[in-house]
């Protein structure tokens, strides 16, 4: 076998796929396998499963196919029986013409792994052809004073078979005069000669008529007849001469029609119609004849139909030269067909994996053969691709290229590529084939959905009405397919006391949240979770994404008085000096609200008073004053209500009713009554000393209620308190301190710090202390004072 190395680049990838070729084909040399032709389509013709030493399963397992020269399907393998037969009935002269002997030259293909095996089929002729002569009639002029020995040429049969089925021998009927002999050209072809055996008598007989006989040399031979008319002429003793015995020319395949090829030239010493030359085409066959044109007179010979050097690379013309006189003369012309490049390469696709898995090594595309009908630099190729792919060509065995993957393929990326095969020749001008492959990638699933956002915050109005649509989440993913379709579900929620079942739900389809119930912004401000998107692919990619909730607070509570106590056995009384001048605080009226925002700035507002214009209320912080200086037509008790709205909508109010005692000598702590001043330097009464003890006792224990009732109402809305620390209440009021100031509640001397006793388990408070300056208490104890200087007036 002719080693496939040579034909090759030495590059390092076809010189591995050469060594593993190598391999496949050892023990292998090329076949040559015999077949009759004219034999029935179907005949066996070999055994190619014994031949290459495969199993007829293995030959099925690797899609082993026979690929011909020419495309021609003249044969098939038959895959469940591992035999050669023939497709079609094979015809020698069609096939190979008069070329002997007739090889149709063939690969095995096989596959996974790649082997190609080449073998040859011998057309083996039969005798099915009769020996033909051109004309049914030729007519030779002889001279009479022609000499015994003279040999005159005669017109040749053809037979189309080869071999020794072709013409084998020529005789002529009986007569006196001539015989036949049989010659050989140089190239093996028998012609007839036709030799005078004694002299002619014009006078005896002027013309004789023969019949000459063409055999083959088969079993039964077959034959062929000519008649031949002799005439007998007068003397003419000097025969054509040709310039040259032998013309050899060169003739591109791209000539037109009608080209000259050649002009040959004889003379005859002779005179008149003895020296007049004619020229005609001598044993010309079917194919020259149709060919080419001789001219009669002058000896040019031009083109009649177009070349083909693939067809037909030389032509041999036998020209003669006859004289009016029937002398003769004989030459031959060469005639050789120079190659032109005007064949395109050939390239035939043998196979084809569409489409190719991403993410997959390198994988075989498609295998093909090139082929240029050409010879020479016109017949050499070069195969190549667009060098933005990521593919590659890789040569084979007989012109066989595999196109394959440059490792992995990315569907996400790219999924689908355009290949262009261009195959170009060598010759001039170049001419070249494009092929287009358009190779699809499939989808693998190798891409997790990804959210639009890492973290999504929503918002929704507290008492919303169940399954309220508060949201979407969504994902995306790059796959295609199930691969691509996103079902999304709630995770385990991160802190677990958070009943995230009962709060919100999720859509699978389209990631629409939905909340389950109505929310309390007092109960509940705000709640994470997570969510998670999965595919269907296999395995099911996933991924996840926060998600908080904040829930906006609704006007939904009124405000909450703290002082003065409306829920009191007794009505609390404000004590007043008549002496208090124009602005006098009287009191503070502090009240709370448990929503947030705006929805808690409390606006305060004097509704009503037992005497309009006496008092006034500030609306920012509740303050009672004086409106004007007291006088004694003023009454001693007043009844004042206090509004107390907030900045809602639509807004919530409360009211409180205070209760305003006018005394006299208030202002001033020391005021003695007129019938006391004699006894200025007495010791204090014991009565004066119970009713300072009890006024203090009794303004003590009115704070402490107040704070007990604050306190009561933070627990219920906060929760219960951690065992063994300071609990810290929640709902209407946020972090360590019942701050009323910064919605307009308290100013800040009215900012107090809750703390219960841990363990208790009573949730008694443990101590009410004020943040800021004790404002409150300086007021409580001017108010005492006031009291005790009351009673000891």
């Amino acid at each position: 076998m002719e080693a496939g190395g040579e034909r090759f680049p030495k590059q390092r990838q076809v010189l591995i796929l050469f060594l593993l070729l190598g391999v496949a084909l050892a023990g292998w040399e090329s076949r040559r396998y015999f077949v009759m032709e004219e034999t029935e389509s179907g005949s066996f013709v070999a055994n190619l499963a014994k031949d290459l030493g495969l199993g007829v399963e293995e030959l099925a397992a690797r899609e082993a196919r026979v690929v011909s020269e020419d495309n021609e399907p003249w044969l098939q393998l038959d895959l469940q029986t591992g035999e050669l037969i023939l497709s079609e009935k094979l015809d020698r002269e069609e096939m190979c013409g008069p070329t002997d002997p007739c090889v149709m030259h063939f690969q095995v293909l096989l596959k996974k792994p790649l082997g190609v095996f080449r073998a040859e089929l011998l057309v083996r002729d039969i005798n099915d052809h009769s020996p033909e002569f051109p004309e049914r009639e030729m007519t030779l002029k002889i001279l009479e004073t022609s000499p015994p020995g003279t040999v005159f040429p005669l017109k040749t049969a053809q037979d189309l078979d080869v071999g020794n089925n072709n013409i084998q021998n020529y005789n002529i009927s009986h007569n006196s005069y001539f015989h036949v002999s049989t010659r050989n050209w140089g190239d093996g072809r028998k012609y007839p000669e036709l030799v005078l055996d004694k002299e002619l008598d014009r006078e005896e007989q002027a013309e004789l008529r023969l019949t000459l006989t063409a055999l083959d040399g088969g079993s039964p031979p077959r034959s062929g007849t000519a008649q031949v008319r002799i005439l007998v002429l007068d003397v003419n003793d000097n025969a054509p001469e040709f310039a040259q015995t032998h013309y050899q020319v060169q003739v591109p395949e791209n000539s037109p029609v009608g080209t000259l090829v050649v002009k040959v030239s004889a003379r005859d010493l002779d005179t008149g119609t003895n020296g007049e030359i004619s020229y005609s085409l001598f044993d010309s066959s079917q194919e020259i004849s149709t060919t080419f044109e001789l001219s009669s007179i002058s000896g040019e010979v031009r083109l009649i139909k177009k070349l083909d050097f693939e067809t037909i690379s030389s032509y041999e013309l036998y020209i003669d030269a006859s004289d009016g006189g029937g002398l003769s003369g004989k030459c031959s012309v060469s005639i050789e067909v120079m190659d032109v490049n005007d064949n395109s390469p050939e390239l035939t696709i043998s196979s084809l994996t569409n489409p190719i898995p991403e993410n997959s090594p390198e994988t075989e595309v498609a295998l093909f053969r090139i082929r240029d009908r050409d010879s020479g630099d016109n017949g050499r190729m070069t195969c190549s691709i667009q060098d933005d792919l990521p593919f590659l060509l890789k040569p084979s065995a007989e012109n066989f290229y595999t196109l394959v993957t440059n490792g992995a393929l990315d569907r996400e990326s790219k999924a689908q590529y355009n290949i262009t095969i261009t195959v170009t020749d060598m010759g001039t001008p170049r001419l070249k084939t494009e092929h287009n492959i358009t190779v699809l990638v499939s989808d693998v699933n190798d891409n997790a959905p990804a959210f639009t956002q890492t973290s999504y915050t929503l918002s929704v109005r507290e008492n919303n009405s169940p399954a309220l649509h508060i949201g979407s989440v969504r994902a995306t993913d790059r796959d295609a397919g199930a691969n691509a379709q996103v079902t999304y579900s709630l995770l385990p929620p991160l802190d677990a006391h958070v009943p995230l079942a009962s709060l919100v739900s999720i859509n699978p389809d389209n990631g629409h949240l939905f909340a389950l119930r109505s929310l309390d912004y007092e109960a509940l401000r705000a709640f994470e979770f997570r969510v998670g998107a999965a595919d269907r692919g296999s395995p099911a990619l996933s991924s996840q994404a926060l998600v908080r909730v904040l829930v906006v607070d609704d006007n939904d509570n009124a405000p909450f008085v703290l002082y003065p106590l409306q829920n009191a056995s007794a009505p609390c009384t404000e004590l007043v000096p008549r002496a208090a001048e124009a602005g006098y605080l009287v009191t503070k009226v502090v009240a709370v609200d448990g929503d947030s925002g705006q929805n808690a700035w409390l606006s305060y507002q004097l509704l009503k008073a037992t005497e309009p214009g006496l008092f006034g209320v500030w609306a920012h912080n509740g303050e009672v004053r004086t409106a004007r200086l007291l006088s004694e037509r003023d009454a001693a008790k007043h009844r004042l209500l206090v509004l107390v709205k907030d900045n809602g909508e639509p807004p919530l109010s409360a009211s409180v009713t205070l209760h305003v005692l006018l005394v006299d000598g208030f202002s001033q702590p020391y005021l003695p009554a007129p019938e006391a001043e004699a006894a200025d330097a007495a010791p204090a009464s014991p009565l004066t000393v119970y009713l300072v003890v009890a006024l203090a006792s009794v303004s003590s224990l009115f704070v402490f209620s107040v704070l007990v009732f604050v306190a009561a109402r933070l627990c219920r809305r906060g929760g219960t308190a951690s065992v063994g620390r300071c609990s810290v209440p929640e709902g209407p009021f946020p972090g360590h301190l019942v701050d009323v100031s910064g919605t307009g509640t308290l100013s800040q001397s009215y900012q107090y710090e809750v703390c219960l006793t841990g363990g208790s388990g009573s949730n008694e408070f443990k101590f009410l202390k004020p943040v800021f300056p004790n404002i409150l208490e300086s007021d409580l104890g001017r108010k005492s004072e006031r009291s005790s200087t009351f009673q000891n007036s």
